[in-house]
């Protein structure tokens, strides 16, 4: 959910997850962590169908521009949480997944690290930047 920004998307990303780790479990070595390998694939079809959608949306116009006006039902969870993810998605990928790795899903700095495939310093500076520009956009909206 934290990558896809929404249900529908993230039930697809996760199907094509599943399918795809089934088609190569071949390649998963035993003695390591299937979710890092299988969240590895998922991360990397999001990011296929990011840039894919991205190249649209430099011919066409979204289809979907403006069917999302308003909040439904008033509820000052759901609001806060729409705050949270619209500063979320404000994040670069790199910030707003170690955020959602290490806060959200509750990996470790080093898990979470061996997951994205990059240094666990990196990691750290990633959250650390995430985190600060989180709040502040946080801090904006309110």
């Amino acid at each position: 959910m934290g990558l896809a920004r929404n249900v529908a998307d993230a039930d697809d990303l996760c199907q094509m997850t599943i399918e795809r780790a089934l088609r190569s479990r071949g390649q998963w070595q035993p003695g390591t962590r299937i979710d890092s390998w299988t969240y590895r694939i998922m991360r990397n079809i999001w990011i296929d169908g990011a840039r894919a959608t991205t190249r649209r949306r430099q011919t066409f116009a979204d289809p979907d521009a403006g069917h999302e006006v308003g909040a439904s039902g008033g509820q000052e969870a759901m609001v806060e949480l729409t705050r949270v993810d619209r500063a979320l998605a404000r994040l670069p990928v790199d910030q707003r997944e170690a955020v959602l790795l290490v806060m959200v899903e509750g990996y470790s700095y080093k898990e979470a690290a061996a997951i994205v495939g990059c240094p666990v310093g990196t990691l750290n500076s990633r959250l650390v930047r995430g985190r600060d520009a989180l709040l502040a956009l946080l801090g904006e909206a309110a």
